[in-house]
């Protein structure tokens, strides 16, 4: 990956984008559009189609038509297999140009974002093409009368709402377990990061997959979102986002056919540092890392650190210098280590967490507002708040930027209260040198994901996924692949 590279296709200007349906671009029916502005620099980048719900419809009867006819779904897995490899190599091909648009669109800086997106899209549709020619199904234990199958079969038309923060990363682990398993897809992207799926679904064609198997619509979420969750011919919508979003699409599958619905929602992650931690050097870098990378744009960010209170403060101080030494600027650039955020609107928030923390007693440590506002773009300093009450808003709430909110505890059980003092419940880390007290901790602390002596780096080969308010479907892994099948048992009289 070159600079020179980078500046190139940075700098290449983009067509108006539509809408992806039956394995090409059509317009919106409306001839709607949204403009989309780049959060480097404030500049417009492209128009999106604005997909309303005629034009959900004809996505979803794309979809449906691919799977009733059978031209994918009857394939055999080998069959699937090799063309889903292909979509995997097509992928890697054209990873710098992904990732530069990506970049563009939502901010990421472009190190984590090469790494992060294509080339985990890539890697997750290899895996799960190598996957699904090695499942079984059942022969269950009857008596000698009798032979009952278990057969594990695609559910039919599966909706898919992607987030802004790493939209082809995320949408790979729906998209990659749901083709793999047979099924046709209808996804909606965030109107704030939708160019790298659109280019994705065309990578995908170009692969071999039938036309109308991998539909996009774009568009608002009042509009094509919200008419994919309540289409009546939608069955499983899978769905990465906030805790209000996912509400409305439970409501939504209740009103219409009762389709499944799959919710992976927000968090609020506890990074839990013990005074015997094996290199509390490494562990203050990591803890950096882990909420301020992406501009703290990420599910599964550190953003609560509860540290031992003998290291409290030095410890906090050690964070601190770590952020401040990070550069913030143009994600653009390799040598920046945290770009932009997504959006004029995100950082917003992310101001009025920082002045609601203030107001609530919490001492602010570093950061705290905007940056490099004259470059046009969104931009935040890395921002570290102290002594954040267990009942404040920034304890509470996910802020979903640059924002860490520190906290001391005593001992074992003040750490596991704290740690499950919000509702949320997607991930936690715990650092210490005592392997009893990582396993009694990994085993309290209500998460779906716990790391211990690190931040991060869990790979495809295990679940994602929350408890409490922070959802209940399972992205990654083989038990991904449950959330797309269905089993159906064959009982024989012999």
């Amino acid at each position: 990956m070159r600079q020179q590279d980078i500046d190139i296709l940075g700098s290449q200007v983009l067509p108006p984008q539509g809408l992806w349906i039956g394995g090409r671009s059509v317009d919106s029916l409306a001839g709607a559009t949204v403009d989309v502005f780049s959060p480097i620099d404030g500049s417009k980048l492209t128009t999106l189609a604005d997909g309303g719900p005629r034009d959900v419809d004809r996505a979803v009867a794309a979809a449906r038509e691919t799977y009733e006819n059978g031209v994918w779904r009857n394939r055999p897995p080998a069959e699937r297999k090799k063309i889903l490899l292909a979509f995997a190599a097509r992928i890697e091909a054209h990873a710098l140009e992904l990732a530069v648009l990506g970049v563009r669109d939502n901010g990421t800086e472009i190190g984590m974002a090469y790494k992060a997106e294509p080339l985990s899209a890539a890697g997750t549709m290899r895996w799960y093409a190598e996957a699904i020619d090695k499942l079984y199904g059942e022969i269950a234990p009857t008596g000698p009368g009798n032979l009952a199958l278990v057969h594990r079969e695609p559910l039919g038309v599966i909706g898919i709402i992607v987030p802004w923060n790493f939209p082809l990363m995320i949408g790979a682990w729906k998209i990659a377990p749901a083709l793999a398993a047979g099924n046709s897809v209808v996804v909606k992207p965030s109107e704030v990061a939708s160019l790298t799926l659109l280019r994705l679904a065309e990578l995908g064609l170009e692969a071999g997959l039938p036309p109308g198997v991998l539909n996009v619509v774009t568009g608002v979420g009042s509009g094509a979102g919200a008419a994919l969750a309540a289409h009546m011919d939608i069955d499983v919508l899978a769905f990465t986002g906030s805790g209000p979003t996912g509400r409305r699409l439970l409501e939504a599958s209740a009103r219409s056919n009762l389709k499944r619905v799959h919710l992976e929602l927000g968090g609020k992650s506890a990074n839990v540092v013990f005074a015997d931690a094996p290199d509390l050097k490494t562990a203050a870098k990591v803890s950096a890392q882990g909420i301020f990378r992406n501009s703290g744009q990420v599910c599964v960010a550190g953003s609560r650190l509860l540290v031992q209170r003998s290291i409290y403060e030095e410890f906090v101080a050690e964070v601190a210098r770590f952020a401040g030494a990070m550069k913030v600027g143009d994600p653009l650039r390799l040598e920046t280590e945290i770009g932009a955020v997504s959006s004029e609107a995100q950082l917003r928030r992310n101001l009025d967490f920082a002045g609601g923390a203030s107001a609530e007693g919490a001492r602010l440590v570093c950061g705290g507002g905007r940056i490099l506002e004259a470059t046009g773009g969104s931009y935040m300093a890395p921002t570290i708040f102290a002594d954040v009450a267990p009942n404040s808003r920034l304890f509470q709430e996910e802020v979903f930027g640059p924002v860490l909110a520190a906290t001391p505890f005593d001992d074992e059980a003040d750490a596991v209260r704290l740690a499950n003092a919000t509702p949320f419940g997607l991930a936690a880390a715990v650092w210490s040198q005592n392997l009893s007290r990582a396993h009694r901790l990994s085993r309290a602390i209500r998460a779906g994901v716990v790391h211990v002596n690190t931040y991060g780096g869990a790979d495809v080969t295990v679940p994602l996924g929350g408890f409490g308010q922070s959802g209940f479907g399972r992205d990654k892994s083989l038990h991904a692949i449950d959330g797309y099948t269905d089993l159906k048992t064959v009982w024989i009289q012999l």
